[in-house]
């Protein structure tokens, strides 16, 4: 694929990523994209990088419009291995070139990569002059690692927040209208959920600075350009960085011998016939990270086990360990689950909800081998009530 022109001087010679299906734990099925952007004015300015194996990607796409040798300067907004593992290479083919990044940017390249390069340090508010453009420069730290910070050319009324925005997805469209609001949406979520969550106040700082922005179209360093959907994409960062979500239920759980799947489908049920909607997902066949994108959209979460030696099964423990480092809030707890002696599994659920400081208003349900006909129903009349305190939760 050739450079795409975003604005007239202005390039996109990022990288895709077809075949990428793991991102520290994160399952891709659709891939990625390293988006890096060449800016071409009295300096040359390359924003941001693309990791050490796409190196040549990027430095052919630059090639298609300047030596690369001509880079003033190399904006880098986020350490991230991803975006800064072609670093040196950009550097042995600038060699004139200066790193602008902010103070505890430069820290980490310097711990990556042990190099001694020139670099001009900005802090937020600081501008740089290209030529005929300006590069304002914006901390967002923990959006989402400290040294996290955006590039804005107002001339342009163009934002480049690096990972704020993102989307994993490998794709030839290049821009929101051409991938479809669906998709980029779906993905923006997904992408939010297994990154972006634990920062939801920094994030909404992030988008109180933004609004104060002109902004016709934000680049940003996964995944599509927004340039029709940018009300959508910022109406849903603010609806999940408050931790908002409809009165909806998501039920997760594992199962050994099937019991567990009955309290599950008992939960589903009481809360069906109450009003409200149900996800229903299985440890067995769903991955954690496809999981946590629907808590974005829940209310109420019920997550079930049957107890294995004394404890959760390691799918359900898997799942609220890395639950806890996300850090969801606002959520309408419930644990549930089955045994056939000790029954500590759904006890050790239990206490996680009550650890991430949800509100866990009702009883655990922990039954014992097979659930009879008169349990089920007091499971439903259970999923009622559950549903009647979503409804109620603002």
């Amino acid at each position: 694929m050739k450079p795409v022109e975003l604005k007239k001087g202005i390039y996109w010679v990022g990288a895709i990523d077809w075949d990428l299906r793991n991102f520290h734990g994160y399952l891709t099925p659709r891939g990625s994209t390293y988006n890096a952007y060449l800016i071409v004015d009295e300096k040359i300015v390359l924003v941001d990088a693309v990791k050490q194996t796409l190196a040549d990607e990027l430095l052919s796409r630059v090639r298609g419009i300047i030596d690369p040798a001509k880079i003033d300067y190399l904006v880098v907004n986020h350490v991230e291995p991803d975006h800064s593992g072609s670093v040196p290479r950009i550097m042995e083919a600038a060699p004139g070139a200066k790193i602008v990044t902010s103070p505890r940017g430069q820290k980490g390249l310097q711990r990556y990569y042990k190099k001694e390069w020139n670099y001009i340090l900005v802090n937020s508010g600081d501008e740089l002059k290209t030529g005929a453009r300006t590069m304002k420069f914006v901390h967002m730290p923990m959006v989402h690692w400290p040294e996290s910070m955006a590039t804005y050319i107002p001339e342009e009324k163009l934002l480049l927040p690096n990972d704020a925005f993102g989307q994993h997805i490998a794709s030839v469209e290049r821009f929101d209208d051409e991938l479809g609001w669906d998709i980029a949406r779906e993905e923006a979520g997904i992408y939010y959920a297994n990154i972006v969550y634990p920062y939801g106040n920094q994030v909404n700082k992030v988008l109180d600075a933004v609004s104060q922005l002109p902004v016709e179209m934000i680049a940003p360093s996964h995944g599509v350009i927004w340039r029709s959907h940018i009300p959508g994409i910022i109406s849903c960062y603010r609806k999940w960085a408050n931790h908002e979500a409809p009165a909806k239920a998501l039920i997760i759980y594992d199962t050994m011998w099937g019991s567990t799947r009955k309290i599950a489908q008992a939960l589903q049920d009481g809360l069906e016939d109450a009003g409200i909607p149900v996800t229903v997902r299985s440890l067995q066949n769903n991955h954690i990270s496809h999981i946590v994108p629907d808590l974005l959209n829940s209310r109420a979460v019920l997550i079930g086990t049957p107890t294995l030696n004394n404890g959760m099964l390691p799918s359900v423990a898997a799942l609220l360990t890395y639950l806890k480092g996300l850090r969801p809030k606002k959520k309408l707890g419930f644990a549930f689950g089955s045994y056939g002696w000790g029954g500590q599994g759904a006890t050790l659920v239990l206490e996680a909800l009550q650890e991430m400081g949800w509100e866990v208003p009702l009883e655990m349900i922990n039954i014992q081998y097979n659930p009879n006909a008169g349990e089920l129903d007091r499971v439903r009349e259970t999923g009622r009530k559950l549903a009647h305190m979503a409804k109620l939760i603002e």
